[in-house]
């Protein structure tokens, strides 16, 4: 297996290792090459015998790792990692795929630059490959991004100016806690001075950041990913409680952060959180759980869930005879929010298979 891999490619590879982890013990570069620990102590000889200063610390925090003065090389990158990059450019950034574009043209660059023997595949999978834009994609601006991780490898205060998705815009000041990616959406993690409480803003929504002097401390057991999850389901405009016929343990599979805090009640259990669209909070998450469930609180979901119920009962309505012998279908129309019952909307799912 050794001999299916030049010694120069390995050599430069133990460089790579060296560059990227400091303090490889012999057995991990050994690992790494897929060589013995000899084979891999004779790399490093190489490293050393071409000027590239290595230094080897003994000890159980010993290991190898690049001296102070080492005059590296250009990156050097594998065909794998070269079609890994082009890949995940073209997984979040469809529009890369033509060179117009900041990605785009930036992708260009990088292809360009590559040897011809690690370029070529590159530059094929990028020319024949297709990619189809995500409608529902939304891309941070890279300036205003970089702002915000300045601001918060910095730890230091930005006021922001943000808009809603309903057109409300306002300027806030904020401690920057984190900026977090999750599901291709970009998100600042912040405490708000304006709110006096945790927030969440969509990068992608921030018009403007200007850096302030105060300096603030983020919470010391902060996971950002965690916090960002839990207060997506908080602090929206419409309050949200809804009530499961089902014990919390088949229910929680169910319910992901955003759409609030699940807690068990007995043999049922509670989803308490807030939305800013109702319509989505009804028809996408909760009509997606194969549970029955009440909704409590607030009138606009429970005034949601009724018009869903009433399209979707409209849409499997018994079909009557009409004049001229044509039939025609049947549905009541979805009564207001007075006309319901107090005690909340009520949605059962049947399960039909057989």
């Amino acid at each position: 297996m050794e001999n299916a891999v030049s010694p120069t490619a390995r050599a430069l590879r133990t460089l790579d290792i060296l560059r990227d982890r400091p303090g490889t013990t012999a057995a991990q570069l050994a690992a790494g090459l897929g060589v013995t620990e000899r084979a891999a102590r004779r790399y490093v000889e190489v490293l050393r015998e071409a000027g590239i200063p290595v230094e080897s610390v003994r000890g159980p925090y010993g290991g190898y790792r690049l001296g102070r003065g080492a005059r590296l090389p250009a990156v050097v990158f594998t065909q794998e990692q070269v079609i890994g990059l082009v890949m995940a450019v073209l997984d979040g950034q469809p529009a890369a795929i033509d060179a117009d574009g900041l990605v785009g043209s930036a992708l260009s660059k990088l292809i360009r630059a590559l040897p011809d023997s690690v370029g070529r595949q590159a530059a094929a999978l990028r020319a024949y490959a297709a990619a189809a834009a995500d409608r529902q994609a939304v891309h941070a601006d890279p300036i205003t991004t970089s702002a915000l991780v300045t601001a918060v490898a910095d730890r230091r205060r930005v006021a922001v100016r943000y808009t809603t998705e309903g057109g409300t815009s306002w300027e806030a000041e904020v401690d920057p806690w984190a900026v977090v990616v999750r599901h291709g959406r970009w998100y600042l993690l912040c405490h708000s001075h304006r709110a006096d409480a945790v927030r969440t803003y969509r990068i992608d929504r921030i018009g403007a950041v200007r850096h302030l002097p105060q300096p603030f401390t983020p919470p010391a057991d902060l996971d950002p990913v965690a916090a960002l999850e839990a207060h997506l389901g908080s602090g929206w405009k419409y309050p949200t409680r809804v009530v499961f016929h089902e014990p919390y343990e088949r229910v929680a599979p169910w319910v992901g952060p955003t759409m609030g805090r699940l807690e068990p009640a007995g043999e049922r259990c509670v989803l308490t959180g807030s939305t800013t669209n109702t319509r989505m909070y009804a028809g996408e998450w909760l009509a997606a759980i194969p549970f029955g469930f009440t909704v409590e609180e607030g009138p606009e979901l429970r005034a949601a869930v009724a018009a869903l119920a009433a399209r979707l009962t409209a849409a499997v309505a018994d079909t009557v005879p009409a004049a001229g012998g044509r039939r025609h279908l049947v549905a009541a129309p979805p009564r207001s929010v007075d006309e319901r019952p107090a005690g909340g909307v009520v949605a059962e799912q049947v399960d039909t298979e057989q």
